[in-house]
């Protein structure tokens, strides 16, 4: 007791405004069910496990800690389960997934010798006793951050619905028997609350749903709200009302009243349609969503080392980094720091100490830190709303290069890293090369080049013929397209012409072959499947195709060349009297979300820049508007003047006020895309010497880039992410990697042995160069 009483100035009493975290160890995945139960430091909140508890007592001087410990009950097999009231899982209000319930035991502990003292005890000093009572008390800052991001989702109240002015056409709206005002569409159709039109809703990707006409209509009138006929009952907070101002669905908190405006009594009307939310769930449950699942088959559980699922929600930081050179490292919370909360996440997959066998079920492990420090840059990330794997990848890539400090042999996302090279050649015969680096590979699918067309063609036949008579076509009868991998590799590869194209050479416009070729093979190649396009009239689509992906791919012929002995380059900037101006530079976030949307990088830059980078959708808009405009593919850099039109001024004052020289300022503006962060640290990264990489170039190299990692271009399939659903914002991902000389399916917590991946229904596709493999 002496020895806690002259500790006492290292207890605090906790604010409100305090983080205290006693859910999980933020350096591993303990918690108070863990054997050696959860110390949470009495002085930072922080919580530790039993093995790494002294790492924190060793850095920080810390000896105070509240243990908890939570032994599992035994549960009654009949309990009742509880109805969820709110969109969650394992929380209160929560749906109830029959977790077991657990028993709390509290001591006070004193580092580095265990002294223990029980709690509650009258016997501790007030400052202990207060402290720990605050502590338990208060909520966690982990569940603070799930409440948080589910009800980031919550719908919200309409601006328009409370100031909705409603028009008497004289139309009546019946109780059954809706169809669409303007086509024959007798499903998901929605009221228009303004003036009683009813009009069939979007067509989703998959060519199902409506035809758009409810949409166009908001776009005709301005009427902004709708609610779909059929989720109409007593219970009106089911009904689904949709805002097309704010593209979402959302509250109206007066749709009792806008209802009976129409004569309409709900108060005796029947569920007969879906929600969306409802409709998106149910899609998602075919036949293709268990052939994911491996649903119908008896996957053998896997346990150990390497076979840790995640909890839905690199080597490098488990080999190279110890948990506690991490943690020595980190800063005084952890919890905020990527490279500490990536160094737990890969213990946690990789060390095996939270995959062992249970009776019950595979536990996994919840990624919550790392979420929550990944997602901070990144506002979409930071919901509970699913998110598309391939922006994920990317924006996790992005932020571990950061993390590296400029430092090529502490960066693992250079692994993935390769140069893409485009050669323009004009008839003049000059050419013109741009190069830019990148780390993963969008491919378009040539539906056209499928190796069943016949097959296909029969089926089509069928389909029209059962259509014709009413019956539908069952799910096991459907027949796909099937495209060979390597035929969509050689459509990146493929000659293409560029109309309207500005030769510098001929000082007119003509039309250019564009080629384009890879300058290094990474050791992980990645393959992103564009199976999201447009179809004529802009309707959008999801491509219902098989890709017939090899174990083993040879991509050697994709190799660039390089400028070429004899080849002459086109000037880099046209004469100013010709040059055709463009002084806006692109605002990359509008790009990246354009491109996440499966649209080509350069395009997306022009769709900004030629709508003043007034948002995404009026760059859509444009996009959708110009796709097959003749001069789409041509090169930005060879549109503008100068570099003085590349940059954006204020951006190059920005830089100048920091200290850099205006010549290096606009350099490096040039080849960070206009990002004034990212222009920093190439600064600080390249020495401020050396062309960009994303410049014509006049490079002498034969299509080699000696900064990346390179080798042969044989790979080896060794993981795919498959994605089933209308979008990628509504379905569920699964993953498959090959792992010591077999398949295995990672579904959320649940990881097993599988007997027949999917290799041809990917989204991304993951590859090891077969020379870097042999050489580990």
């Amino acid at each position: 007791m002496e020895l806690l009483r002259s500790n006492l100035s290292r207890v605090r009493i906790p604010e409100p405004t305090n983080r205290i975290y006693k859910q999980e160890c933020c350096i591993t995945f303990d918690t108070p069910q863990s054997e050696g139960g959860l110390f949470v430091d009495m002085n930072t909140f922080l919580a530790f496990g039993k093995d790494c508890v002294e790492w924190n007592f060793q850095k920080t001087g810390n000896p105070v800690y509240l243990h908890i410990k939570q032994t599992k009950k035994a549960v009654p097999e009949d309990r009742p389960s509880k109805k969820p009231t709110l969109l969650a899982i394992g929380m209160e209000g929560g749906f109830d997934n029959n977790e077991p319930e657990y028993e709390e035991t509290y001591s006070i502990v004193i580092l580095p010798i265990y002294a223990t003292f029980p709690f509650p005890s009258v016997e501790l000093p007030e400052k202990v006793r207060l402290a720990a009572d605050a502590i338990l008390l208060a909520e966690g800052a982990e569940r603070k951050e799930q409440v948080a991001s589910w009800t980031a989702d919550k719908k919200k109240i309409s601006e328009y619905a409370l100031t909705l002015q409603q028009i008497d056409n004289g139309v009546v709206v019946p109780p059954s028997g809706w169809k669409c005002a303007k086509c024959d569409k007798t499903e998901n159709l929605w009221l228009n609350l303004t003036d009683r039109m009813i009009l069939c809703g979007r067509k989703n990707w998959d060519g199902s749903g409506g035809n758009n006409h409810a949409i166009e209509y908001f776009n005709e009138t301005g009427y902004p709200l709708a609610v779909k006929l059929g989720t109409i009952t007593a219970d009106l907070e089911g009904a689904d009302v949709f805002s097309y101002p704010e593209d979402e669905s959302v509250l109206d908190p007066l749709l009792p009243q806008h209802l009976a405006y129409f004569g309409i009594d709900f108060s005796s009307l029947q569920k007969t349609e879906m929600t969306t939310a409802e409709r998106e769930l149910d899609q998602n449950t075919n036949f293709d969503w268990n052939r994911i699942q491996e649903s119908g088959e008896q996957v053998e559980p896997l346990f150990g080392p390497g076979y840790t699922g995640l909890i839905n929600l690199g080597n490098r930081y488990y080999i190279n980094q110890s948990l506690k050179t991490a943690f020595d490292f980190a800063p005084a919370d952890p919890t905020v720091d990527l490279n500490m909360q990536l160094t737990k996440l890969a213990y946690g997959l990789l060390s095996g100490k939270y995959s062992i066998p249970n009776a019950e079920k595979q536990e996994g492990i919840p990624p919550r830190m790392f979420k929550a420090v990944i997602a901070a840059s990144h506002p979409e990330f930071s919901t509970m709303r699913q998110q598309d794997a391939l922006e994920f990848f990317l924006h996790f890539i992005d932020q571990v290069e950061r993390t590296s400090g400029g430092k090529p042999e502490m960066d693992p996302s250079r692994s993935f890293k390769f140069g893409i090279e485009e050669r323009l050649e004009c008839p003049s015969g000059k050419v013109a090369y741009n190069r830019r680096h990148d780390y993963i590979l969008s491919l378009n699918v040539p539906v056209h080049k499928a190796t069943n067309k016949e097959e296909i063609e029969d089926f089509e036949r069928m389909k029209a013929e059962k259509k014709a008579e009413g019956t539908e076509v069952f799910a096991d009868e459907i027949l796909r397209p099937r495209v060979r991998l390597m035929d969509c590799l050689d459509s990146f590869s493929a000659q293409e012409e560029v109309h309207d194209f500005y030769s510098t050479a001929l000082k007119a416009k003509t039309t250019a072959i564009k080629t384009a070729g890879l300058t290094s093979f990474p050791d992980y190649m990645v393959f992103h499947m564009r199976k999201f396009v447009m179809e004529e009239g802009w309707v959008p689509k999801k491509l219902d195709v098989y890709i017939d992906v090899p174990d083993i791919i040879d991509i050697s012929n994709m190799r660039s060349k390089g400028h070429q002995p004899g080849e002459e380059l086109l000037p880099e900037a046209a004469p100013e009297s010709e040059a055709e101006p463009n002084k806006v530079l692109a605002d990359e976030d509008i790009v990246c979300q354009l491109v996440s949307m499966g649209f080509n990088y350069l395009h997306c830059q022009k769709a900004a820049i030629n709508t003043s980078n007034a948002g995404v959708e009026e760059a859509m808009n444009w996009l959708l508007s110009h796709m097959d405009d003749p001069d789409i593919d041509a090169p930005i850099s060879l549109e503008v003047q100068s570099d003085e039109v590349l940059v954006d001024p204020s951006k190059v004052d920005t830089l100048v006020s920091f200290g850099f020289e205006e010549e290096i300022a606009r350099k490096a503006l040039k080849a960070s895309g206009g990002d004034i962060e990212k222009a920093t640290d190439w600064i600080f990264s390249s020495n401020a010497s050396g062309p960009s990489d994303m410049d014509a170039t006049s490079s002498t190299t034969a299509g080699v880039d000696d900064t990346l990692p390179d080798g042969r271009g044989r790979y080896r399939l060794i993981g795919l992410v498959s994605h089933i659903g209308t979008s990628t914002q509504c379905g569920h991902y699964v993953a498959h990697i090959y792992k010591d000389g077999r398949w295995v399916i990672y579904n959320d917590e649940k990881v097993g042995l599988s007997k027949n991946p999917p290799k041809d229904m990917g989204y991304l596709y993951f590859f090891e160069r077969l020379d870097r493999s042999a050489e580990n």
